[in-house]
């Protein structure tokens, strides 16, 4: 077996493929190996189909940028042609009838997929603890979250499983567990990847899919392969000058960033260990010649949360209501309680409150960008906190409990509405919605965003330090990332450190 398979990333395995000096199979026997030992003790792989891996590698894998690199994809967005699709549900388990767009184009890379990531129920909450599946670990310390909804993704990728994964970002849902789980993580920006051919857009174009890696350049290359519009497509944005990867090996100019420190959601505390990263990655980013400036957007933190939920919850109906309507209601009976209580507020919407939240989301569109009119990119925290241990985000037993009674009390009377003007809604969010106060931003706007491993606390839980670019500009965060990994800042991945003691 190949050995030294997790000193290598991507585009090196590739290169060993195409030399000759690896075959495609004995990757896969590596990823396998390492799935087999770590998977058990992470629950970060849902689904296997290895028996299709081999018989792909023994056919021959498309010749591409990737060829023979075992990989992985998140099971929510991503459909695979005659794999299972569950979306972290009890309720769902779809026949993949065929790829999607963007798998179509991973796969013309020469990736070998052989499995399917864990995620929360639809990608709802910012941890991954379904009730279909169970929690995955944080490879750096059992009982604690990886993140979500990438949570699968980004824990098979720090513990050396594989050197990148699918994942896709709703809310941060690729920056979060990449800073929790210490790995990098990229955002691209509004339109620059495929999301159909069943969607045009997810959640009003908050949602972005591409991949959780180790190294910048795999990213990097990933997106050259992907990007691009597809037929139907609601957004068609400029390509870049020059490719992505090209950007990532280069040293940026000069830049001018804005410090933002400040979470948009309100009553939000930022843990000191993380504020002295911020620090500590600002000074370091000076050091390379740049100038970071305290800076803030002028958004009414107030609205802002509010005009997400609303979003997210009228197409968390939506999703349910084509559940139901395309496979039947046994596809719906089982959901978890937040998922049914997001639909039932959702339906409790108006077209109208629907057009009130995307005008606040071009209040915040319009104030980021006058922001970044002075600057080059923002810095803040990816995440307020480190990792926090499992049962902490999903809502307790307690909360639970209330949103089933939300079902009997909805009979005859607006449960929805009232959720919303009590401040029940708010108070339930809270947890989660305080830990997305850095990451929304770039979802909200549609701007590219990435979380980079540059910080662990002393108990050793990753920190990630985000940063966010100009809309269509990837290329200059690809362009930072890579300085900042090349100068050595970039924290150990578990599988050097703390895997050898979990």
């Amino acid at each position: 077996m190949f050995k030294e398979y997790t000193q290598y990333d991507g585009l090196a395995l590739a290169a060993l493929v195409n030399s000759g000096d690896v075959s495609a199979k004995e990757l896969l026997d590596a990823a396998v190996h390492q799935a087999n030992q770590i998977n058990p003790k992470l629950n970060a792989i849902v689904h296997r189909f290895d028996e299709r891996a081999y018989n792909a590698a023994q056919a021959g894998l498309p010749s591409g940028v990737f060829t023979g690199v075992p990989y992985l994809l998140k099971d929510l967005s991503f459909s695979f042609a005659d794999e299972p699709i569950t979306m972290g549900s009890r309720s769902v388990n779809i026949i993949s009838e065929k790829d999607s767009e963007i798998v179509k184009r991973m796969k013309a890379t020469g990736v070998n997929t052989f499995g399917k990531t864990n995620t929360p129920e639809f990608g709802l909450i910012i941890t991954t603890e379904p009730k279909a599946h169970g929690a995955t670990h944080n490879p750096f310390k059992k009982g604690y979250s990886s993140g979500g909804s990438s949570g699968g993704s980004a824990a098979a990728v720090a513990s050396g499983i594989v050197p990148m994964a699918g994942g896709g970002d709703g809310g941060g849902s690729i920056r979060f567990p990449s800073a929790w789980c210490g790995t990098f993580g990229l955002k691209p920006s509004r339109g620059r990847n495929p999301m159909g051919p069943n969607l045009g857009e997810g959640w009003e174009g908050a949602v972005a899919d591409h991949v959780i890696t180790r190294s910048v350049r795999d990213s990097a290359a990933m997106l050259d392969a992907t990007s691009g519009a597809e037929i139907g497509a609601p957004y068609v944005i400029a390509p870049p000058d020059g490719t992505f990867l090209q950007a990532a090996m280069r040293a940026p100019r000069q830049l001018k960033i804005a410090l933002h420190q400040q979470p948009l959601i309100a009553n939000t505390p930022v843990d000191k260990e993380v504020l002295a990263v911020l620090e500590q990655t600002a000074k370091q980013l000076e050091s390379m010649g740049h100038e970071v400036v305290p800076a803030e957007p002028n958004i009414n933190v107030d609205q802002f949360w509010h005009d997400f939920i609303v979003v997210v919850c009228a197409h968390t109906a939506f999703t349910i209501d084509n559940l139901e309507r395309d496979f039947g209601a046994d596809h719906i009976k089982n959901l978890e309680p937040q998922t049914y209580n997001m639909a039932l507020l959702g339906r409790s919407l108006s077209a109208v409150d629907l057009a009130h939240a995307k005008h606040g989301w071009h209040h915040s569109q319009y104030q980021t960008g006058l922001l970044l009119e002075d600057y080059d990119m923002i810095l803040c925290p990816t995440v307020p906190t480190p990792a926090v241990k499992h049962g902490v985000l999903p809502p307790s037993r307690m909360d639970e409990m209330m949103m089933r009674s939300a079902e009997v009390l909805n009979k005859g009377f607006n449960m929805g509405r009232y959720a919303f003007s009590s401040g029940m809604i708010e108070k339930l969010s809270a947890p989660v919605l305080g830990k997305m106060g850095f990451t929304l931003l770039g979802n909200v706007t549609g701007l590219p965003a990435m979380s980079v491993p540059v910080g662990m606390t002393k108990k050793g839980l990753p920190i990630g330090m985000q940063l966010i670019g100009h809309m269509n500009d990837e290329a200059t965060l690809f362009s930072v990332a890579g300085e900042m990994e090349r100068a050595g800042l970039f924290t150990k991945h578990a599988f050097e450190s703390r895997m050898k003691r979990y």
